[in-house]
């Protein structure tokens, strides 16, 4: 199986995340990241898919969303054509010995502490997914406390965009 991102122009319209989350799962496919939100257009989402499948299976189920009604555009985004990104909130525990260890961590990964307590700090985390795990990685001797982490986000390289000759106002 592989690694697959999928960024999807689709109308605003309600219930349709479910149809698009629905044809993955009736075909026993694992989402990994689903990301939502406005796009450039009014009126028109963006969704973005991560899903570790085959080549075939992903084709056919392409195709499907290709007939929901509501679905404009969908493109394959490969990680060398596109800039992918996670945003991670973590609440990491600290203490006077260790504050300064983690501290380091954050300015080591270009991060941003966005509260500060007396026995935790939250720190703000965006980059690629080797990025944030590594981040990770690095705070969790200290105590996770508590972690918020969005789907992948991705869109293309380059002067193209998956709205152009979609709609124009």
């Amino acid at each position: 199986m592989s690694h697959h991102v999928l960024s999807l122009l689709v109308e605003d319209k309600p219930g349709l995340l479910t149809r698009v989350a629905g044809l993955f799962a009736r075909r026993g496919f694992n989402i990994e990241s689903l990301a939502v939100g406005t796009s450039e257009i009014e009126g028109l989402s963006r969704i973005t898919v991560v899903v570790d499948v085959d080549e075939l299976p992903l084709e056919q189920v392409t195709k499907q969303l290709n007939k929901l009604v509501n679905v404009i555009k969908i493109v394959e985004l490969d990680q060398a054509q596109s800039v992918q990104r996670e945003h991670l909130l973590v609440k990491v525990r600290v203490d006077n010995s260790t504050r300064s260890h983690v501290l380091e961590a954050v300015n080591l990964f270009r991060a941003r502490v966005v509260d500060v307590s007396t026995d935790a700090l939250v720190i703000e985390v965006t980059g690629d997914t080797g990025k944030t795990n590594a981040f990770l990685r690095v705070v969790e001797p200290y105590g996770i406390k508590e972690l918020a982490q969005s789907g992948l986000l991705a869109i293309g390289r380059g002067s193209k965009s998956i709205t152009e000759r979609v709609y124009k106002n």
